[in-house]
């Protein structure tokens, strides 16, 4: 599906409060043109927005890319969806009209077999009964699940396009009337996505367990990777068998890896909006692996469970933005020195902060741009900021 909004902002870029905008990162001092997404990984200060490999939702995927883009983010992650890359690269734009940024990389995700992040919830409204309280639509973070119509009448469902997978209405049924769809995403169709001039990067989603199933998708895409900049393969921590299976992958990928690579190590999945303690698994399946030797090539990337408190996990662990001398580094694709975590990405708690101002625009047929109202813009930006300025090291006085 086509995607193309026309919003009116750029044509009033000295209103006040797009005024205001400009401050604000220009006080922040967010990285201009001149830096660069491979500087951020050596470093360790990447930050990558998960908008949801299954979060299909064009609209919120537009608006949050907007405000990540002009919070400084280093990639945006998101569905395997040629409407999504458009809504992904829409917003860039609409961030580069208003200030001269550089551009972060847009990444896609795809499987290579059953994950937690390919699935949707299904069930039949009409099958609900009359008096349900309707926990389901309580609890889900997505607002994915929406109740409608006539005063005895239950109507509504699941709005898949909303709806990422996170599972948390599953238990909470009192009639066990929801189940989860799972699918894998279509080989040819990513193919077509990996040979757009916009798209920089794929993540392949691995249960580490079936090899076959990896080396089956990455012969399948082995003619796509010429044009990308980075590879990166997100993965579960199953304890001692963890790099090993990272070491068979790698050596799968080796004789058509002609770009940076990257593991996302994903500590405790599609969680970090959850609280504080949601981070943990994440900061132990990092401390774990930095402390490994002989691991394949690679940057280190923390996801699951990441939130505003994960930067002071990794400082309590020595683990942030701590210098890594790579002995077996001799390519040019990389220094000698990096550091040992490179960076983390933000998928739940990132879309919160920002889907609490989303939710409270006044878009008609639920279309619209975010820069359209300066005022929720700058309110969206002061939360992102928050956030990715935890890894970057922003300026704030």
């Amino acid at each position: 599906m086509a995607l193309s909004f026309f919003c009116s902002a750029s044509l009033s870029t000295h209103t006040p409060s797009l005024v205001k905008v400009h401050n604000l990162i220009n006080k922040n001092g967010i990285p201009s043109v001149i830096t660069s997404p491979q500087e951020s990984l050596r470093k360790g200060n990447w930050v990558k927005l998960i908008c949801g490999a299954s979060f299909e939702d064009v609209v919120d995927v537009r608006n949050l890319s907007l405000v990540y883009a002009l919070a400084g983010v280093d990639c945006i992650d998101c569905a395997a969806d040629a409407s999504v890359v458009n809504a992904v690269n829409e917003g860039i734009k609409a961030a580069m009209d208003i200030i001269p940024i550089r551009r972060p990389w847009v990444m896609i995700s795809v499987n290579d077999n059953e994950d937690l992040h390919f699935r949707k919830a299904e069930f039949d409204p009409d099958d609900c009964p009359l008096d349900c309280s309707r926990p389901c639509e309580n609890v889900c973070p997505a607002d994915a699940i929406s109740f409608s119509g006539k005063v005895g009448v239950s109507k509504g469902g699941v709005l898949l396009e909303r709806c990422y997978g996170c599972g948390r209405c599953l238990p909470v049924c009192p009639y066990d009337k929801i189940k989860a769809i799972s699918y894998v995403r279509d080989v040819a169709a990513t193919g077509e996505l990996l040979n757009r001039d916009d798209v920089d990067a794929i993540e392949i989603h691995t249960s580490l367990r079936e090899a076959e199933s990896f080396q089956e998708l990455w012969r399948g895409l082995g003619d796509s990777f010429h044009k990308l900049r980075l590879v990166a393969v997100s993965l579960p921590d199953i304890g001692e068998l963890t790099v090993p299976a990272m070491s068979s992958m790698y050596e799968t990928m080796k004789g058509n890896l002609h770009c940076l690579n990257l593991w996302q190590l994903d500590g405790r999945p599609m969680s970090g909006d959850i609280g504080r303690g949601a981070t943990r698994e994440a900061i132990k399946f990092a401390l774990r692996m930095a402390s490994i030797k002989d691991r394949p090539k690679g940057f280190l990337q923390l996801a699951g469970g990441t939130n505003a408190h994960t930067v002071d996990g990794l400082k309590r662990a020595m683990l942030f933005q701590t210098i890594n001398i790579s002995e077996k580094s001799n390519s040019s694709l990389s220094e000698s020195s990096h550091a040992s975590i490179s960076g983390i990405a933000f998928g739940g708690y990132a879309r919160k902060i920002v889907g609490r101002v989303l939710r409270s625009l006044p878009f008609e047929h639920g279309y619209g741009c975010l820069e359209d109202y300066p005022d929720h813009l700058l309110e969206a930006l002061e939360q992102s900021l928050a956030l990715v300025g935890t890894v970057k090291c922003y300026n704030h006085g």
